[in-house]
């Protein structure tokens, strides 16, 4: 198939590669594009603007960072939606807003076109073993037409309903999410301050009810005290206000996810936004370290 790929960011770049690597020809756009300089080595076609590549594939994904920069992408100067995209199929990988995915898909509509909201989750890690979650909104025609796909780059995908379902289910995802971050990095606050050996209670919590996803991935990452994103600290508070937002409209109350959200603003606030979800450690342990004489 010829794919267009827009954003090739920490998950959006292992993700073209599975697609390089499965045979496809695919068009690439980002908008620093020197992060697709190994991508075009490898195969990938560099396209100048997110229209041009949509002008060439017939599947086009789009993998970026907030709901306005995917206004952008397909509703601006350069967009997707001024190519001519008839019979073709949009993919949104972002986590965005439900009610930018139904507009997307209206207009994919008017102009003859499938669209999917597809956010992902799994992380960077994820994306690099080709195990991504995928959780979809849009039509069944256009959901079965992107399986092959979906089965090249995840583990898991489902469809959830109609346009803005895919979106709403991240949300739930990022939900649950929340929860167990904030949990895992307090476990390890407490664990420190009992002088407990944090290795031994990672593994004995590993192998009971306390287990959870959330630590298994990011746990080891905080005993090497490293920080790096596997997903933004920045990304994830957009995704909280978002998740907030929805939940608002639907006069539903959600205080733990509210703390987390104001907790997450907090480490940003001390400047480590570009910093992984992880790194909300730093505001229990000094400098992030997990001992005194690191």
């Amino acid at each position: 198939m010829n794919i267009g790929f827009i954003g090739t960011g920490v998950m959006g770049h292992a993700m073209v590669e599975h697609l390089l690597a499965a045979g496809h020809t695919v068009f690439v756009y980002n908008r620093t594009q020197e992060k697709t300089d190994d991508l075009i080595q490898k195969g990938a076609i560099w396209q100048a603007t997110p229209q041009e590549v949509a002008q060439q594939a017939e599947i086009i994904c789009t993998m970026v960072g907030y709901p306005q920069d995917v206004e952008e992408i397909y509703y601006g100067t350069k967009g997707i939606f001024l190519a001519d995209i008839q019979h073709k199929l949009l993919i949104d990988f972002t986590t965005s807003t439900p009610s930018l995915a139904e507009k997307i898909a209206q207009t994919a509509q008017e102009q003859q076109a499938q669209s999917l909201d597809a956010p992902v989750s799994g992380g960077d890690l994820g994306a690099k073993n080709a195990t991504l979650t995928i959780m979809v909104g849009g039509v069944k025609e256009a959901y079965e037409r992107a399986l092959p796909l979906f089965e090249i780059i995840g583990k898991t995908y489902q469809l959830h309903g109609d346009p803005g379902k895919g979106q709403h289910t991240k949300m739930a995802n990022q939900i649950m999410i929340a929860g167990t971050m904030t949990g895992m990095v307090e476990m390890l606050a407490y664990a420190k301050q009992a002088g407990l050996d944090l290795p031994k209670v990672m593994e004995t919590l590993g192998g009971g009810s306390a287990s959870n996803w959330s630590m298994l991935n990011y746990g080891p990452r905080i005993l090497k005290e490293d920080y790096s994103p596997g997903f933004f600290v920045k990304h994830f508070i957009k995704d909280l206000k978002i998740a907030l937002d929805e939940a608002k409209q639907m006069k539903l109350d959600l205080p733990a996810t509210t703390l987390a959200e104001k907790l997450y603003e907090q480490l940003a606030d001390q400047g480590f936004e570009n910093e992984g979800t992880q790194a909300l450690i730093r505001l229990y342990w000094q400098d992030g370290k997990k001992t005194e004489n690191d």
